[in-house]
C-alpha cells in the first residue's frame, strides 16, 4: 500500500480516472467532482481516506454556543482520529458558500492532525499563509469566516456533484476530485503503468522532427492495439 500511496501522490486526477476505466475495461467511471474547482496549489495532491462533515456560515447557528461549541469540539476529534492517509471532506451547504473555514489556523490544525489536505466546494482564505505541503481544493476565496459553524460530523456529503462517504479514498488536485473504488487500489500501478506506457506510442511520435499524418496513423494504430 506504501508504494501504491506514494504512486498516487505522484500522478494527477486525470490519470487516476483513465486508469480505473483500464481496470474496468470500458469508459463510463463517473464519481469525479462536475465543477471547476479553486486550488491553492496548483501542483498539491491529495490523497487518503474521507474525514467527512458538513459546515453553514451565512447566518448565525440557531443551537445554543454550549452546543456548537461541543460540536466544533466533536469536529476535531473526528478529524485527529484514524490511522493511515485521510484527507478533510467538507461540505458547504449554503446556496452561495460565503464564509471561509479553511484558514491559516485550520490547515495548520489539520495538517497538525496529519491530514493530507482538505476538499470542499467552500471557501478558504489566507492565501499565501496556508500551512505548507496542506493542499486545499476549495470552491471560492473570500476574506471573511461570516458565521461558520459545524452543522454534522462524519455523514455523506456531496462536493461539486461527487459524493463522498466516510472512509471513501479520495485523490484531488486542480482538476477535482474523484472517489477511487478500494477494490481498484490493488490494480492502480498496474493500470498507471499500461496507461502511461500506452500514451507514449502516440506522444513520443509526435515529439520527434519527422512527425507527419503517416507517423501519427501508424502511431495511433499502434496505441489502439496497446490498450485492447
Amino acid at each position: 500500500m506504501t508504494e501504491t500511496l506514494a504512486l498516487l501522490r505522484s500522478v494527477d486526477s486525470p490519470t487516476v480516472c483513465d486508469a480505473i476505466e483500464v481496470i474496468d475495461g470500458r469508459r463510463g467511471f463517473a464519481a469525479f467532482t462536475r465543477v471547476t474547482p479553486v486550488p491553492s496549489d496548483p501542483r498539491g495532491v491529495i490523497v487518503g481516506q474521507a474525514r467527512t462533515a458538513r459546515i453553514s456560515a451565512a447566518a448565525p447557528p440557531a443551537d445554543a454556543p454550549e452546543v456548537i461549541r461541543a460540536r466544533r469540539m466533536d469536529y476535531y476529534r473526528h478529524m485527529a482520529e484514524g490511522q493511515g492517509p485521510r484527507v478533510a471532506v467538507v461540505e458547504d451547504i449554503d446556496p452561495q458558500p460565503v464564509g471561509a473555514f479553511w484558514g491559516e489556523l485550520n490547515t495548520t490544525v489539520h495538517k497538525g492532525f496529519g491530514l493530507s489536505g482538505a476538499l470542499t466546494n467552500g471557501v478558504m482564505r489566507d492565501i499565501g499563509n496556508l500551512a505548507p505541503d496542506f493542499p486545499v481544493i476549495a470552491g471560492h476565496v473570500g476574506p471573511s469566516h461570516a458565521f461558520v459553524h459545524v452543522t454534522e460530523i462524519a455523514v455523506p456529503v456531496t462536493v461539486f456533484g461527487l459524493s463522498v462517504a466516510p472512509g471513501d479514498w479520495v485523490h484531488a488536485d486542480c482538476h477535482g476530485a474523484l472517489v477511487i473504488p478500494e477494490t481498484h487500489l490493488a490494480e492502480l500501478p498496474r493500470a498507471i503503468a499500461q496507461l502511461q506506457s500506452t500514451e507514449a506510442i502516440v506522444m513520443e511520435a509526435a515529439r520527434a522532427p519527422d512527425f507527419d499524418f503517416a507517423r501519427f496513423e501508424n502511431a495511433w494504430a499502434a496505441f489502439e492495439a496497446a490498450r485492447t
